[in-house]
């Protein structure tokens, strides 16, 4: 069979096939490292993150939480630079699909689209369920119907112009900042306990072992991801190839420091241990202070996690839009999602296709999903590190792409710390991961792989082919 990724894009599709006319409109380039790293750290949603994911590591890592994070944060540096060199490389709004299928072929660009479109559906409610929680001390609302009123909004403002959103996170950002600061000075401030407990964990009834540690690593993955964001909003940034690598790594570096500095002193300053496995930070900080302070914390983390659905709708909105782009619907939802707004430049019907199913998740239970939620991870940044050793191979050799440094030994280590912690998750959230993927390698074989020339032709944008 013919392979069409290496034609020119205006080869791939038959003009007879797809008319000018109907062809996508092209998304606007209007962002730089500030405004990127703006959106991207607000996708790693660092607060909301600490304050919602965390509370469960906790349960499960007690004072070994700390430690969990710093390991997956070490590993997410090596995931970045893969990122990072196929994000320059192929500045796609597609994110990990359309690298995995230039480097590696279709069908595994179609298998990393699978992954993601899990995360990007499930993400967004997990963590606007949280938003009730923290808005308690002000007003008492069921807190699905709070989730599903926080992505309604975030889908509206989702709807607007990009750069608008940019400062609009960025406000909200310096705030969720600001509350996890303060608990970061209150927690080092009421530290009663050794930091050697960071390096020797425990929990109420007893220590945390090697094991359990390498098992958090898929839900430590999930809590810090989101610097891949970066790699979305590619074809919306000015000169990607300088661009996305700083804002990727900018985002780790800092969404980081925010999750991890906390976590170090909420475990140190935790009145007991059993506090600490509880999870309740809002109540901790109450203690440390009062009422106030800690009313003031839970609103600025309540605007964080309203912060966090706002991006993850626009980020979760391009990969629709990038979907149908490629052709991977049928016609009529191909046009539907591609359609871009006139007036604010945004893929109007591809950001309510996120948002309006993300209200409605809002009253499902979500426990297992998000074990899911941390298989899917996993499994996409197996995706981007199979894609990043294809890189340099074949008429990619000589792309003036960022390059990573001691490739491919970044990619190999990562498969194989990835295959293990795969090999450590629950049966039953590898079975519901496994027969989504499974059905979806159906819809492959018996829709996209009969019609190569006319489904899932993945594309770069022409203005923004890599230099060779």
């Amino acid at each position: 069979m013919t392979d069409i990724l290496s034609k020119p894009p205006q080869d791939r599709i038959p003009v007879t096939d797809v008319p000018q006319a109907d062809e996508p409109q092209k998304l606007k380039r209007s962002l730089g490292v500030v405004g990127g790293t703006l959106l991207t750290l607000s996708c790693v949603t660092p607060a909301s993150s600490l304050f919602v994911l965390v509370p469960a590591a906790f349960a499960s890592l007690g004072t070994g939480t700390a430690l969990t994070l710093l390991i997956a944060m070490v590993l997410c540096v090596g995931v970045a630079w893969c990122y990072s060199e196929l994000g320059t490389l192929i500045p796609s709004a597609g994110g990990e699909y359309a690298m995995a299928g230039h480097t590696v072929g279709r069908f595994a660009g179609w298998l990393a689209f699978i992954q993601a479109l899990i995360v990007v559906m499930i993400v967004p409610p997990i963590i606007a369920l949280g938003t009730a929680e923290y808005l308690a001390p002000l007003v008492h609302v069921d807190a699905k119907v709070m989730g599903a009123v926080v992505m309604l909004a975030a889908t509206v403002v989702g709807l607007l112009d990009l750069r608008a959103n940019a400062w609009i996170t960025g406000i909200f950002l310096c705030l969720e900042v600001a509350a996890a600061s303060l608990v970061a000075a209150l927690g080092f401030a009421h530290a009663n306990r050794s930091a050697s407990v960071l390096v020797h964990p425990h929990l109420p009834g007893g220590s945390v072992g090697t094991g359990t540690i390498i098992i958090g690593l898929a839900g430590a993955l999930f809590i810090t991801q989101g610097f891949s964001t970066a790699v979305y909003l590619a074809e919306e940034m000015d000169r990607p190839q300088r661009t996305v690598p700083r804002t990727v790594m900018w985002t780790l570096v800092i969404g980081s420091a925010v999750i991890l500095v906390p976590v170090v002193a909420i475990t140190l300053g935790a009145p007991t241990l059993q506090a600490l496995a509880d999870g309740d930070i809002g109540g901790m900080v109450t203690a440390w202070t009062d009422s106030t302070v800690g009313n003031i914390v839970s609103l600025c983390v309540a605007l964080a996690i309203i912060n966090a659905a706002i991006v993850m709708v626009i980020q979760n909105s391009r990969v629709l839009y990038s979907s149908a782009r490629d052709k991977a619907w049928p016609e009529p939802v191909n046009r539907a999602f591609a359609t871009i707004s006139t007036r604010f430049g945004a893929p109007w019907v591809a950001t309510l296709a996120v948002g309006v199913p993300g209200a409605v998740l809002c009253f499902v239970n979500l426990d297992t999903l998000s074990l899911v939620t941390g298989v899917a991870v996993t499994l996409l940044y197996g995706f981007v590190a199979v894609a990043a050793l294809g890189a340099r191979r074949g008429k990619h050799r000589e792309s003036g792409a960022w390059r990573m440094p001691a490739w491919p030994v970044v990619p190999v280590v990562i498969l194989a710390v990835l295959g293990y912690v795969m090999y450590t998750q629950e049966a039953k959230a590898l079975w519901i991961t496994g027969g989504i993927t499974a059905a979806a390698a159906l819809y492959w074989v018996f829709y996209l792989r009969p019609r190569p020339e006319t489904r899932w032709v993945i594309t770069i944008p022409e203005d923004e082919e890599p230099a060779v």
